[in-house]
């Protein structure tokens, strides 16, 4: 990745970033302050994906950084779930003469072999995604199965609505996918999408 002889420049920036509700960003958190980032110079993303660039936290901290400065994100996962993406911020950041921490790793692209492990890196949290998405799709096609099997009505019960609001805030998969998933109107999803967030704001 990096050199132990780089150092981290400048003023640090981090950014976290968690897909799910039950994930919990207090840990990147912790892990960026013992790194020596700031608080108040956190950026963060909650319930959307690493294969997304429609990140809010992300544009954010990528706009906060200047020449010089540093970018620390936990692990590279937590900064993006594809090896272009993960390639596009890297280049982005050293054209700008800004340097990427992960962890306590510089990454160098100076450096053949930090470039090498930077992209098998980025080359298997690309892989975890699709493993996500592949094991997402074959439960939901095994759960419809079953339902069919049973007689089970179309309309989708508490869990299942739950669960389709996970997967969408999730970002994973697009409403025409969700709506073959769980073999509803694209429609259906959406109302399905207001009314759980309606009722999450209401904290029911």
């Amino acid at each position: 990745m990096g050199r132990e002889a780089l150092q981290m420049t400048g003023t640090l920036i981090g950014y976290a970033r968690c897909s799910t509700d039950k994930q919990d960003l207090t840990a990147q958190r912790h892990a960026l302050a013992e790194l020596g980032v700031s608080a108040d110079r956190i950026y963060t993303d909650h319930g959307l994906t690493g294969t997304s660039r429609d990140r809010p936290g992300l544009a954010q901290a990528l706009a906060a950084v200047r020449a010089g400065d540093t970018l620390v994100a936990p692990k590279l996962d937590r900064l993006a779930r594809s090896v272009p993406d993960a390639r596009a911020i890297a280049e982005e950041l050293e054209k700008r003469g800004v340097a990427l921490a992960l962890g306590r790793q510089i990454h160098d692209p100076s450096d053949p072999m930090g470039k090498m492990f930077f992209n098998i890196l980025a080359t298997f949290a690309e892989f975890e995604a699709d493993l996500i998405r592949m094991r997402t799709r074959e439960g939901m096609k095994v759960a419809k199965a079953k339902g069919k099997l049973k007689g089970k009505p179309p309309k989708l019960t508490d869990r299942q609505q739950r669960h389709l609001h996970q997967l969408h805030e999730g970002g994973e998969h697009s409403i025409s996918e969700l709506s073959e998933l769980f073999s509803v109107s694209r429609p259906t999803v959406y109302r399905t999408i207001q009314r759980m967030a309606s009722k999450l704001a209401s904290g029911q």
